[in-house]
């Protein structure tokens, strides 16, 4: 079957992620082929301290996403969209969206990116003996209640982005399990919120006098390949405002960034993990049991499918080398010799290369904004060097891309080498990925684990949540096939992709310069007062 007749009857999947900065759409076909695709920029706006999206600019950017993937299909094969096999949404994890009975929100949505909850995520922590982030939506609607917020009381149900989206097409309060574990702790036997913790919860809260209790509030957890509600009529005229768009499309769990990032490198699987490196840096590992003690630098979630994930969350990565590079940029130009941007970063990135195991003894921290895994609240990029360093081009880039994996490393050093965790293999993604083999030597180095890069990393969150729908299709005919099966055999089987081993003299070398980097930290804090 041709494409344009496979699209239009309606058996093309369709994944929408609405990231940070922009909400973008992938149509593929069973096999993971991408047909089209569509994007909205956007960007949050900070209100009375607070970062917020408002609901205006998730249905105005949503529909302008799709309108801009209709676009795409006509231009590319002149036919019309009515219909799909199956849709998917996806979203930045964490944040607190709550309604009332009425469905009215009650206060402006509270991004991950707001740290206001140190209170409530250190009480929680405290009091569950498990790691809650800032970030996490229980921390906020802890600390909302801790304020004292006249709002908590009217709370008739809370919920992600990608779970209030989903609610607002459907009518139905579900969330995937790898989005809820970014809201709640997860029991990983029961593949649902952890009911320990939930009448914890409760008796922290007895003396408020709320009207709900925990669990009333919360949304069901579904997993991959379950059915989560089909697209109303009303939420068909929500998402296309041409009017074709059929009404009755199953839609299967939303999900979180986390989630359909690790779908979209096949890292689902146990002692699999992949790496997200961009302006932000995280790690996942798929853990094969429980960590032996809460530790605050490893935030624990989990796979589409429910299965345990590590995961070190850092702030700063690339910022810092994206910044010297300008400087090389304008020296270039100043000199009357300009080179194309790219050729810039390739020459400078392979040039790391060259440079010692240890980067001479150079040292920087890229930190431009806080860095809460080594306890960091603020930031002030720095370089230091001693006299007798080996000061050298090779050895300076080499030192910002160590740098910009150090508090990483930092933090997946606990699950290595304290808690015994394995990872045969991390599937890396992100833009510290683009000059082929640089970052991913350095960051197999840093992690001493194989690093792979596949073709298909650059298609990102929204194409795993192309994907997800597309299995949750696939499991209706095969009940038992399992997710890491189903990427391995029908999505990236014959998948070209690259994997480097750690090579010995590069992991010693980072070690080193580790040791350097973390007897340095408190410079770091006595340039926050300079």
């Amino acid at each position: 079957m041709d494409t344009k007749q496979l699209i239009r009857d309606g058996k093309t999947y369709l994944g929408i992620e609405f990231g940070s900065t922009r909400i973008k759409a992938v149509m593929i076909d069973e096999k993971g082929g991408v047909l089209a695709t569509g994007s909205h920029e956007w960007e949050n706006q900070l209100d009375n301290g607070i970062w917020t999206y408002s609901l205006d600019m998730v249905w105005g950017g949503l529909q302008d996403c799709y309108a801009d993937l209709l676009k795409d299909v006509k231009g590319k094969y002149d036919t019309d969209v009515t219909r799909f096999a199956a849709i998917g949404f996806s979203a930045m994890m964490h944040g607190y969206l709550a309604f009332d009975k009425k469905d009215e929100l009650l206060v402006p949505f509270r991004t991950w990116r707001n740290t206001i909850t140190e209170q409530a995520a250190d009480v929680l922590t405290k009091e569950f003996s498990y790691n809650i982030p800032q970030r996490w939506s229980i921390a906020h609607l802890y600390q909302a209640i801790l304020n004292k917020e006249a709002h908590c009381k009217d709370i008739a149900f809370f919920t992600t982005l990608a779970g209030y989206v989903h609610w607002m097409l459907t009518g139905e309060k579900v969330l995937g399990v790898g989005d809820a574990s970014g809201m709640f702790p997860i029991d990983i036997k029961t593949g649902d919120f952890n009911e320990t913790m939930i009448t914890k919860f409760d008796e922290l809260t007895s003396k408020e006098g709320f009207p709900w209790k925990l669990r009333d509030i919360l949304p069901k957890v579904l997993t991959a390949g379950d059915a989560a509600g089909s697209l109303t009529a009303e939420g068909a005229a929500k998402l296309d405002v041409s009017g074709k768009l059929e009404a009755g499309i199953p839609l299967v769990p939303p999900e979180g960034d986390a989630g359909t990032g690790m779908t979209a490198t096949n890292a689902v699987g146990v002692r699999t993990g992949n790496v997200s490196a961009g302006t932000s840096i995280f790690a996942m590992v798929v853990l094969e049991k429980e960590l032996s003690r809460v530790y605050k630098e490893i935030d624990l979630v989990t796979t589409p499918d429910g299965a345990l994930v590590g995961m070190v969350h850092c702030n700063n990565c690339t910022s810092d080398i994206n910044a010297w590079v300008n400087i090389f940029d304008e020296f270039a130009k100043t000199i009357g010799t300009p080179v194309d941007k790219n050729t810039l970063y390739t020459t400078l990135f392979n040039k790391a290369l060259e440079g010692d195991p240890d980067c001479g003894g150079l040292i920087s921290y890229n930190y431009f904004s806080g860095e809460p895994v080594t306890g960091f609240d603020a930031g002030a990029p720095m370089f230091v060097r001693k006299a007798e360093d080996s000061f050298t081009l090779s050895n300076f880039m080499r030192m910002h891309i160590y740098s910009s994996l150090a508090a990483l490393k930092y933090g997946l050093d606990l699950m290595f080498k304290e808690e015994g965790v394995r990872c045969d293999e991390m599937f890396g993604h992100g833009g510290l990925f683009k000059t082929p083999k640089v970052g991913q030597s350095i960051a197999a180095a840093a992690m001493d684990t194989p690093v792979s890069v596949m073709e298909t990393a650059g298609e990102g969150g929204p194409w795993g949540m192309a994907v997800l729908a597309a299995y949750y299709d696939a499991k209706k005919t095969e009940p038992s096939l399992g997710l890491q099966k189903y990427l391995n055999e029908r999505i990236f089987a014959g998948n070209k992709g690259t994997k480097l081993n750690p090579e010995p003299g590069a992991v010693a070398g980072f070690d080193r310069f580790m040791e350097k980097y973390v007897r340095g930290l408190p410079a770091e804090k006595a340039a926050l007062d300079m």
